[in-house]
Order: C-alpha cells, then sequence, then structure tokens
C-alpha cells in the first residue's frame, strides 16, 4: 500500500480553493456577511454604501433641523385657528428653503435607488457574464436569487424607514407653515410616513425586473427612470386622490363668504347643488340667465370637498399597502424567472 503526500504551491491552492468556496463566494469568511451576501455587498458596495452614507448624513440633518423647528414654533406660538399670514412668512423666510430641499431629497430618493441600484443588479451580473460563472457552479439558482436580492432590498427598507421616520419626526410639528400646508400635492404625502419605503421598494423591484429582462445596465436604468416618471404621473393624478374619502361642507349659494375649512385641510373641488344635494360643476349657470337657469336646475348651495390633516396617516397605508402588493407582484416574476427560464 502506498500513500500520497501532497505538498507545496499546488496544497496551497487546494486549501484557497476550499476556503473561498464556488465561483470566489467567499464560503470560508466568518464575520456579518460571508458566502453568497459578501459577494452580492462587494459586487455593489459602492452604491450600498452611498446608500448607508446618505441615511447617515440625512438622519443627521433632519435630527438638526428639528432642534431649530422646536425652537422657531415654542417661540412663535400658533394661535387656536391656525397660522396667520405673518407667521407663516417667517417660518418660510427661516426654514422655506431647507424644507424644500429635504422634500425634494425625499421624494426623488426612490427613483436613484431605483435607476442606480435596483436595474443593475442582476443586468451587471448577465452583462458582464458573472451570472453564468455563478449559477454553473454548487450554488442553486434559489441561493443566489435569495442573496442577490435579500441584501440590497433589506438595506433599501432600513435606510428608507430611517430617512422616513426622522423626517417625519422633523415634519409633523410644522406641517402647517410648511409650503401651503397641501400635505397631499406639495410632496409631504410622499416624503412621510410609510409611503417613501414602499415607493422605494416598489421603484427598486421594478428596476430589478426591467434589469433581468433587458440584460444591459444603462438601457434598463433608463427604462427604470421612465417607468418612474409615468409611474408618478399616474400615482399623483389617479390613485393618490382616491385613497381617502372627500368631506364636504355646503353653504347657500349667495353667501359672500366661502367655507371656513381647518387650516391644515386640502381643499379639492368646490360645486353647485341642489337642497336634495346632487351636484353640479361649479361652472354651471354662470352665463346668460344665470337665476333663471339656477331657478330651473333647483340650484340653492354652494359645496367644497376637502381631505382633513386626520385623514393623511389612514390615506398613506392605504397607499403603502397597493405599493408593497404591487412590489411584492414583481418580486415573485423576477424569482420565478430567475428559476425557470435562462437567464
Amino acid at each position: 500500500m502506498s500513500t500520497t503526500h501532497t505538498s507545496g504551491p499546488a496544497a496551497g491552492r487546494t486549501t484557497a480553493a476550499e476556503r473561498d468556496g464556488p465561483a470566489g463566494t467567499a464560503g470560508g469568511r466568518r464575520g456579518p456577511l460571508h458566502g453568497l451576501p459578501w459577494l452580492v455587498w462587494h459586487r455593489h458596495r459602492t452604491v450600498l454604501r452611498t446608500v448607508l452614507l446618505a441615511t447617515v448624513v440625512g438622519c443627521a440633518a433632519f435630527a438638526y433641523q428639528r432642534i431649530g423647528v422646536q425652537d422657531f414654533l415654542h417661540t412663535h406660538a400658533t394661535p387656536p385657528g391656525g397660522p396667520g399670514e405673518q407667521l407663516v412668512t417667517a417660518f418660510q423666510n427661516s426654514y422655506g428653503s431647507t424644507f424644500n430641499s429635504d422634500l425634494s431629497f425625499m421624494r426623488y430618493l426612490p427613483v436613484v435607488i431605483g435607476v442606480f441600484l435596483g436595474a443593475p443588479l442582476i443586468a451587471g451580473e448577465q452583462e458582464h457574464g458573472t451570472l453564468t460563472l455563478v449559477t454553473t457552479q454548487s450554488v442553486s439558482r434559489g441561493r443566489w436569487i435569495a442573496a442577490t436580492l435579500g441584501l440590497p432590498l433589506a438595506l433599501v427598507v432600513l435606510c428608507t424607514t430611517l430617512l422616513s421616520a426622522l423626517f417625519t419626526w422633523l415634519w409633523a410639528p410644522a406641517h402647517g407653515l410648511i409650503a401651503t400646508g397641501d400635505w397631499l400635492a406639495d410632496g409631504p404625502f410622499d416624503s412621510t410616513g410609510p409611503v417613501p419605503v414602499a415607493m422605494t421598494l416598489l421603484l427598486t423591484s421594478c428596476g430589478i425586473a426591467l434589469g433581468m429582462l433587458i440584460k444591459r445596465v444603462v438601457p434598463a436604468m433608463a427604462a427604470t427612470a421612465v417607468l418612474a416618471t409615468v409611474g408618478n404621473v399616474l400615482w399623483a393624478e389617479q390613485v393618490r386622490p382616491r385613497l381617502g374619502t372627500l368631506r364636504s361642507v355646503s353653504y347657500p349659494y349667495d353667501s359672500g363668504n366661502g367655507p371656513r375649512l381647518p387650516f391644515d385641510a386640502v381643499r379639492m373641488d368646490d360645486w353647485v347643488s341642489t337642497a336634495d344635494g346632487k351636484l353640479y360643476g361649479f361652472g354651471t349657470c354662470v352665463s346668460g340667465d344665470s337665476e333663471a337657469c339656477r331657478a330651473k336646475l333647483g340650484i340653492v348651495n354652494r359645496v367644497t370637498q376637502y381631505f382633513d390633516y386626520g385623514q393623511l396617516s389612514g390615506m398613506q397605508w392605504r397607499g403603502a399597502a397597493l405599493l408593497l402588493a404591487l412590489a411584492a407582484v414583481v418580486l415573485a416574476c423576477v424569482v420565478w424567472r430567475a428559476q425557470r427560464r435562462p437567464l
């Protein structure tokens, strides 16, 4: 019987290969990240580190701004009926540009993450051929897609949750003094609460799906940006106003004074109506013999429809639930295609 001993450079190479695992996945690494998650981090470390850095800087900025806002609010007490024009002007002069920058940052963050993280996540592997190398090793497609999606999406959810929580903490006490107080259309609806998290997750998922289909990084990034732009228009015009039930206030048609809405309400539409509540467009019977026209139709009241600030949270959670459901569908399609179709 003879025994063969392996030593020297060959043995060193064998040991290194066993330690590194299949396709350089660093199977022997021990620490917070090892194996496939470490490989995913290593491949996309620039974008992931940028997201982490932006989160740290953003949270620190929001916390610092909160100190100044609270000091302003304590110094300038808000009257019971809402802030007057002079108070709003003073706040805008002090913090208007700051809040506009914050709102822009929070509104564009989902698009930036979807374009620069989501789109290249799988498309980059397909374009450079590294995906074929990994999936032909002992790593199953299920493990690969779980690691590829799991780490970036978990980081995205964590970072956007922190940013949204801190910005909501900053914005809520002064919501009636910011811009026109229109929290539905001027940015706060999409920048506070659960909506930024759900929106970012959806756009990142769409970027991943488009990258998988297009298989080229730059076209996938462009397609994601276009999808985000079109989706934002549909979201603003068709979805967001339907997330809550409009409240109405009626007052006599010939009344010289309009309705006194809560200062933080969002005025949506105006109508004219009959005594039994039948609505007509606000421009009905405004030309010709308007009095005879109104008498014929029975128009006696004006009606204003609005959303109250108390409805904001419920509307945001309904919108976030819709966005998360869409993200789940997109991710399910990505997983199905990764496991069942050629990549």
